[in-house]
């Protein structure tokens, strides 16, 4: 079978994948990033991005502080504001019950994307809005990155910043020009802003890719930050390189 075969999508559509020795195509995930591009942005520093949809990636804990679930509850109301949508991970627990019970409450749509194995009541609660269910992690992250325009960490765990991670990384090769903010709640991500600082120190983070991340303490100084993102161009490769045309190209017959 050809990978054409699996795709018929419209332009432009981006995908990820991993190959076999034999050119088989192993596991894939497919990112229709077609909300934002370079050409989207007016470069003027006044200039704002209107945002549609925002994923927000967020504990399903709700921390040990009240300050966690105070600043998740500010999120809601400053997307409220805003008239932005929301897509997350489709629980009603933690910081993710927190911020989509709030902008759901407050009028605006909330798309929840959840795997089949985090359905149950007992693991992820009631569901707010509409829910999107998928087969497994890589086509959660795909999905909730197709659907948004961009993307902000609250205080999380590891599948936090796994999520957000894997959208700054997309940043870096190219994949997407979407801005990625943590929202630095009390300080919560500075080991990690200095984890990055350190990459760069040592050699394995160019400096202009410090670019890729926006943080700020408050909801409301992060979305006004993103709202004036100038898009990283420092790509490890060319937007071009992950069309599916020149995928297909590629593999459609292996060797």
């Amino acid at each position: 079978m050809q990978l054409k075969d699996f795709f018929s999508f419209s332009q432009p559509t981006y995908i990820l994948f991993s190959i076999e020795q034999d050119c088989h195509l192993k596991s894939f995930v497919v990112v229709m990033m077609d909300s934002l591009d370079c050409d989207d942005y007016d470069h003027d520093p006044q200039s704002r991005i209107k945002f549609k949809r925002v994923c927000v990636f967020c504990g399903s804990s709700s921390g040990n502080r009240k300050v966690f679930s105070d600043a998740a509850i500010d999120l809601g109301n400053e997307l409220v504001e805003r008239k932005i949508d929301l897509v997350y991970g489709g629980g009603s627990v933690g910081l993710m019950g927190l911020v989509s019970r709030k902008v759901f409450d407050g009028g605006c749509h909330v798309l929840g994307v959840i795997p089949k194995a985090l359905l149950p009541i007992e693991i992820s609660g009631s569901t707010v809005g509409e829910v999107k269910t998928v087969m497994d992690m890589h086509e959660r992250k795909a999905e909730m990155a197709r659907k948004s325009d961009a993307f902000i960490a609250l205080p999380g765990g590891y599948g936090t910043m796994e999520e957000t991670l894997e959208m700054i990384t997309w940043s870096q090769l190219g994949i997407h020009n979407k801005p990625v903010g943590l929202l630095n709640v009390e300080g919560y991500y500075n080991s990690l802003l200095a984890l990055f600082d350190n990459g760069v120190k040592e050699g394995f983070i160019k400096p202009s890719a410090l670019h890729i991340v926006v943080s700020a303490p408050t909801a409301k100084e992060l979305l006004e930050k993103m709202e004036q993102y100038i898009p990283f161009n420092e790509h490890v490769a060319p937007h071009q390189s992950w069309q599916m045309e020149e995928l297909v190209g590629d593999y459609q017959n292996p060797p």
